[in-house]
C-alpha cells in the first residue's frame, strides 16, 4: 500500500516563509511526477506547482517567483518552499505523485497566512 504523507503546514505571517515536505513510499520515486495543489473554503482546487520526473518545473501565475518545488529521488520526497507569502494563499495544500497509470494524493496539510 502506498502512503503519501505531507508536512510542514502551518500558520505564517504575511511576507513568511513555509516549506512544505511530501513523502512517498512508491517503489521507483524517480519515475513519478510531482504535483502540488491547494484548495481554499469555496473555491476550486488548483494546481499551484509540479515537478517531472525528469525535474521539469512549472507554477501557476499566482505563485511565480515565490514558491519552488523541487524533489530528493534519493529520499523518496518533495519539497515545496513557499516565501513572501499572502493571505490568499491560505489554503489545504495537497501533494499528487503520479506515475504512468496510477496516482496518489496525500491527505493535505492546512497552510493559514495570516496576522
Amino acid at each position: 500500500q502506498v502512503h503519501v504523507v505531507e508536512s510542514g503546514g502551518g500558520l505564517v505571517q504575511p511576507g513568511g516563509s513555509l516549506r512544505l515536505d511530501c513523502a512517498a513510499s512508491v517503489r521507483i520515486f524517480s519515475a513519478y511526477d510531482m504535483g502540488w495543489y491547494r484548495q481554499a473554503p469555496g473555491k476550486q482546487r488548483e494546481l499551484v506547482a509540479s515537478i517531472s520526473s525528469g525535474g521539469m518545473t512549472n507554477y501557476a501565475d499566482s505563485v511565480k517567483g515565490r514558491f519552488t518545488t523541487s524533489r530528493d529521488n534519493v529520499k523518496n520526497t518533495g519539497y515545496l518552499q513557499m516565501n513572501n507569502l499572502k493571505p490568499e494563499d491560505t489554503a489545504v495544500y495537497t501533494c499528487n505523485v503520479k506515475g504512468r497509470i496510477t496516482s496518489y494524493w496525500g491527505q493535505g496539510t492546512q497552510v493559514t497566512v495570516s496576522s
